[in-house]
């Protein structure tokens, strides 16, 4: 399993790098402010790496004690991305209504729009990170 500081890295290097991509994105397709776009993705990725972390450890135990292992098939990426997303999705489009000053389905579709974003870069994130940093047990497990 990956050490707090492994974890951390995680987090932190998801977050920087889908900001950059996120808020110029949003600010673009929402017709909103950079500014306003990217209070909104500071917030949404603070929560988003508490969040992360509790997730994937909490994630990562339940696989670990239902397959003896962390390692994540395609299918349980897609799972692990999905689930991921749901609960902050529940967390973030009230934050996105009141921020912005937009009705609850505005902020829900902009959220879902977000979260449709983070789905894909997500599952590509993770898999390139896990390639970068593999885990011994994975060496083991492959041969």
């Amino acid at each position: 399993m990956r050490s707090s500081l492994d974890r951390l890295r995680h987090a932190l290097s998801f977050e920087i790098l889908a900001l950059l991509l996120m808020v110029p994105l949003g600010a673009l397709a929402f017709h909103h402010p950079v500014q306003d776009i990217g209070v909104v993705g500071v917030v949404g990725a603070t929560l988003a790496t508490l969040w992360n972390m509790a997730y994937n450890y909490g994630f990562d135990r339940v696989l670990q004690r239902r397959t003896g292992s962390t390692r994540k098939s395609a299918r349980v990426r897609v799972l692990h991305a999905v689930l991921f997303e749901l609960g902050l999705l529940l967390v973030l489009m009230p934050f996105i209504a009141w921020y912005l000053g937009v009705s609850l389905w505005q902020a829900l579709v902009m959220d879902l729009s977000f979260a449709g974003f983070y789905l894909v870069y997500a599952l590509g994130f993770n898999w390139a990170y896990d390639r970068l940093f593999p885990l011994p047990e994975w060496q083991v497990a492959s041969e």
